[in-house]
C-alpha cells in the first residue's frame, strides 16, 4: 500500500510528542483512522460523543500542558466537537482538532452533511485551515499545532476525506515544532513605576489566577514581604490554596472567606495572571494587572497600571526594588476575618449533618475530599458542583482540579474525567457530576466502561438544575422547568457494568464514599442530596437580596409556604 496524507499527518503528531487521539470513527475520517491502525504509534480513544472527544483531549492538555488531540468525522461529527475544542480554547489548553471533510470535489455544492469548517471553528480556534492539497499537509499541521502550543489554546485542521486517502506528495522534512509559550518579560521602566506604587502603599492585596501556576513560589515570597492577603480564582486554587499562610480564599459567586473583604479594603490591588470575569465583585479602583495577553490587562477592572508579561519573572524583576513591609495589622485582619467567614459558611454544612435527609450535598463533597487520594485528580461539572469542588476539596499540590471553568459548559465532568484518567491511569480520577450533566452525555459511562478505566463517578442527584433555580430566584423569579423527574443513576451505572452504591440516608455514605474511591475498576456513586442547599457568596448585593426575597414571596403567594419553610431550614446554618 503506497503512503498516504493520512500516513503524514501521524507522523506529524508522533513528532510532536503525540500518543493517542480522542474520537469517533466515521467515513470521511476512515483514511486517518486506518493510518492510525496501522502506524502502532498512536492510540485511538473511542467515545461515545464528539464533543466528549474534545472534553478529554482539553482535560488532558491542561493537565499534562502537553498537546492533545480529537478528531471529528464531517458535518455533524465535527460540529459535536465544537463545544469541548471552544471549552479547550478559552482554558489555553493547547488542543488540535482533526475536522474531517467531504470531499474536495463536492465544497460547495451542499451536498449531504456538508458545512464551513472555518467558520464554525473561527471563534473557537487561534488557528483553522483547509488542506485542500497533499503538499499542504506537513507545514499546515505544523503551523496548527506551533498556534496551539505556542499561543495556548485549540487550532483545527479542516481535512476533506479524499485528501487524506491520496498518495503522499513527499517524504516531510524533519523540522523542529515548537515546544512551549514564550514568557515575555516585562519592561524595565514598568517594573520601577510597579515598585513605586508598592512602596507607597500600605495595605496591598493580591489576587492570583491561573497565570500563577508557574510563579506560585515567587507570589508567596510577593506576599511574605509586603505582608499582603492572597486570595484565588477557581482555577487558581489548586495553584495558591495549599501551605499558604496567607491564604484568605475566594470573591465571586463561588466566593468564600475574606478575599472579597480583603481586595475592597485594600489600597493597592496586584491582579496577578487573572482574567477573572466578574466585574462586581473586583474593586473599581488601585489595581494593578499582570498577565502575558496585553488584551485582557484592563478588561474586567479599571487599572492603574498593566504590564504584559510573564508574573514569575516579573515578580523576580520586582523585588530588589521594593521595601520590606512590617505592620502587619491588614494581613492578620485579613485572616481573622477569613477564619471567621470559612467557620460560618463552609464548616456550617459539614457539622452535626449526619443525620439530615435528604443528604446535603456539602456533607457529600467534604467526605470525598477527606476520602480520596492525597494525588486525586477532580473533575467537576458546571453548576452547584462548581461550589462544592470550590469549597470543600482541600488542595495540596499533588492534587489537580479542573473543569469548563471558562467556557461554563455543562456535562463536562464525565469526559474530563477520561482525559485525565488517560494521561495518569495510575492515579484516582473523581468526577464531581450534576445528575444534569450526567443525563446530558451519560453515554461515556459507556466510553469508561470500554476501555476499562478505573474513573469514579460520584453524583450530586438532586433532581433539579440547582444552578439555575437559584439564579431564578436571585432574579425574583419562582423556579419554573429546573426540577424533574427522580433517576436511579446507579441502576444505570451498573447494567453498563459498573461497580455500583445509591445512598439516600446520610449514615451509609462514608462507607459508600470509601467503597466506591476503593474499588478497582469504574465506579459510580449515586446520592440523594437535597436540591435546596443554597451557594451564599461571600458577598450578596442588595439586589440580589431584594430578588431572593421577591422569589420567596411569589412562591408563599402561590400556595408554596411549605416549599419555603423547607428552604429557609435547610439553610439556616449560613446564617
Amino acid at each position: 500500500m503506497s503512503r498516504t496524507v493520512a500516513d503524514d499527518l501521524v507522523d506529524v503528531l508522533v513528532r510532536a510528542g503525540v500518543t493517542r487521539v480522542y474520537g469517533l470513527v466515521g467515513d470521511s475520517l476512515n483514511a486517518f483512522s486506518d493510518a492510525v491502525r496501522r502506524s502502532g504509534t498512536l492510540q485511538w480513544v473511542h467515545v461515545h460523543h464528539e464533543e466528549s472527544a474534545a472534553f478529554a483531549a482539553s482535560a488532558e492538555a491542561q493537565l499534562t500542558g502537553r498537546l492533545a488531540v480529537c478528531a471529528g468525522s464531517c458535518g455533524p461529527g465535527n460540529v459535536h466537537l465544537i463545544q469541548g475544542v471552544m471549552d479547550a480554547h478559552r482554558s489555553g489548553a493547547p488542543v488540535l482538532a482533526l475536522a474531517s471533510h467531504i470531499a474536495s470535489t463536492q465544497i460547495g455544492m451542499g451536498f449531504f452533511q456538508e458545512t464551513k469548517p472555518e467558520l464554525l471553528f473561527g471563534q473557537a480556534s487561534h488557528y483553522c485551515e483547509l488542506v485542500s492539497k497533499p503538499a499542504q499537509l506537513d507545514r499546515t499541521a505544523r503551523i496548527a499545532i506551533q498556534n496551539a502550543v505556542g499561543k495556548g489554546g485549540a487550532a483545527v485542521l479542516v481535512l476533506p476525506g479524499d485528501v487524506l486517502s491520496d498518495e503522499s506528495a513527499h517524504e516531510p522534512p524533519d523540522s523542529a515544532l515548537v515546544a512551549g509559550r514564550p514568557k515575555p518579560v516585562p519592561d524595565d521602566a514598568a517594573v520601577a513605576e510597579l515598585a513605586e506604587r508598592i512602596n507607597g502603599a500600605s495595605k496591598i492585596a493580591i489576587f492570583a489566577g491561573i497565570g500563577c501556576a508557574e510563579a506560585r513560589e515567587e507570589v508567596l515570597r510577593l506576599a511574605a514581604w509586603l505582608e499582603a492577603p492572597i486570595g484565588h480564582t477557581l482555577r487558581g486554587k489548586d495553584v495558591m490554596q495549599y501551605d499558604n499562610p496567607y491564604d484568605v480564599g475566594m470573591t465571586g459567586l463561588l466566593g468564600y472567606g475574606a478575599c472579597h473583604k480583603a481586595l475592597h479594603e485594600a489600597d493597592l490591588v496586584l491582579l496577578l495572571g487573572t482574567d477573572f470575569p466578574y466585574t462586581d465583585f473586583l474593586p473599581a479602583r488601585d489595581n494593578v494587572q499582570v498577565d502575558l495577553d496585553p488584551s485582557r490587562l484592563g478588561r474586567r477592572a479599571p487599572i492603574s497600571q498593566g504590564i504584559a508579561a510573564d508574573v514569575g519573572h516579573t515578580i523576580r524583576a520586582l523585588m530588589p526594588l521594593l521595601r520590606e513591609k512590617t505592620d502587619r495589622s491588614f494581613l492578620d485582619g485579613m485572616l481573622r476575618e477569613h477564619e471567621r467567614a470559612v467557620r460560618r459558611s463552609v464548616d456550617a454544612y459539614t457539622h452535626d449533618v449526619d443525620h439530615l435527609v435528604p443528604i446535603h450535598p456539602e456533607y457529600l463533597a467534604a467526605l470525598v475530599d477527606e476520602l480520596a487520594a492525597d494525588d486525586a485528580i477532580f473533575t467537576a461539572d458546571t453548576g452547584m458542583c462548581c461550589t462544592w469542588a470550590a469549597r470543600y476539596l482541600t488542595p495540596n499540590g499533588r492534587r489537580r482540579l479542573i473543569g469548563s471553568f471558562v467556557h461554563g459548559s455543562m456535562a463536562n465532568a464525565l469526559p474530563m474525567a477520561i482525559g485525565a484518567q488517560f494521561a495518569y491511569p495510575g492515579r484516582q480520577v473523581v468526577s464531581l457530576s450534576g445528575d444534569g450533566g450526567l443525563a446530558m452525555l451519560m453515554g461515556e459511562l459507556l466510553t469508561v466502561k470500554t476501555h476499562r478505566l478505573p474513573v469514579k463517578v460520584v453524583v450530586f442527584n438532586n433532581s433539579s438544575l440547582a444552578m439555575v433555580r437559584l439564579e431564578m430566584m436571585v432574579a425574583g423569579d419562582p423556579p419554573f422547568e429546573t426540577d424533574h423527574d427522580m433517576v436511579d443513576y446507579g441502576a444505570i451505572a451498573s447494567a453498563a457494568g459498573f461497580f455500583t452504591r445509591r445512598v439516600t440516608e446520610p449514615g451509609r455514605l462514608r462507607e459508600a464514599v470509601k467503597e466506591v474511591l476503593a474499588h478497582d475498576g469504574p465506579a459510580l456513586l449515586d446520592v440523594v442530596t437535597t436540591a435546596d442547599a443554597l451557594e451564599v457568596p461571600s458577598h450578596v448585593t442588595a439586589a440580589e437580596a431584594r430578588g431572593f426575597a421577591l422569589s420567596m414571596g411569589k412562591i408563599v403567594l402561590d400556595g408554596g409556604i411549605g416549599e419555603a419553610w423547607r428552604l429557609a431550614r435547610t439553610n439556616l446554618r449560613h446564617l
